[in-house]
């Protein structure tokens, strides 16, 4: 981004949130000042500030006095609802986690995942579907759709080395998220990985996170009948 006299405080909001989702600031790095930043971006300090806190009430920043603004170590994630790592859950039931990556392809979405997103019909999304396994049994199927505008070191990232779950979470900072559950039929993709009847009750849950109004990723995970789901505020 050029600065300019005319940059509005939603134009260097955006600019920070870019830097920050893209890693030029890193979780815990100490954001330049005000003064400075108003005269990178060409406009008033109070521009700049109600950037920063529109930011902070986000949760993409933590503002304190007289120590300056800082990329939050833990994102607005941890403030309204954690993120699951897969691993975590399998190894917090005692069972050694691993997982197979099925497939990764870069590819035009279809219509009903461009409508979840928002995305126009030539929007380019890298498509990833892995299996989770507790003890080598199967314990989710994972189909997701990542936004490579959004986040464009995920076209290169190794996911045989680190499964998308947990590099997102490291990678790719969001403000805000949806997240749904619902119950549903086994398609008989679904039910030859999870090793069930095909049409049996399985537990589905959906999630999308955007970084302010640019849409990350939207991931739908399917468990096999019998899980459950413990949440502790």
């Amino acid at each position: 981004m050029k600065p300019t006299s005319r940059s509005s405080y939603r134009d260097i909001r955006a600019e920070i949130s870019r830097r920050i989702g893209e890693r030029v600031w890193v979780p815990g790095a100490l954001i330049p000042g005000e003064e400075v930043l108003a005269l990178e971006f060409g406009c008033a300090r109070a521009t700049v500030n109600r950037a920063l806190q529109d930011l902070a009430r986000s949760g993409l920043v933590e503002r304190r006095r007289k120590a300056g603004t800082r990329v939050a170590l833990h994102p607005v994630r941890e403030a309204r609802f954690v993120i699951p790592l897969v691993r975590q859950e399998v190894e917090a039931r005692g069972a050694a986690y691993r997982y197979r990556l099925l497939s990764r392809e870069t590819a035009l979405p279809p219509e009903l995942v461009q409508a979840r997103l928002g995305l126009g019909p030539d929007a380019e999304l890298l498509h990833v579907r892995l299996l989770h396994l507790a003890a080598n049994a199967p314990y989710l199927y994972e189909d997701r759709w990542i936004n490579l505008d959004a986040v464009p070191a995920a076209r290169e990232a190794d996911f045989e080395a680190e499964n998308p779950n947990e590099w997102l979470v490291g990678h790719a900072p969001f403000s805000h998220a949806e997240y749904g559950f619902l119950a549903a039929r086994s398609s008989a993709e679904e039910a030859e990985l999870l090793q069930i009847p095909v049409a049996e009750s399985v537990l589905v849950s959906e999630r999308l996170t955007w970084l302010l109004d640019k849409p990350i990723t939207l991931v739908r995970m399917v468990y096999p009948p019998g899980h459950r789901i413990v949440t502790r505020l």
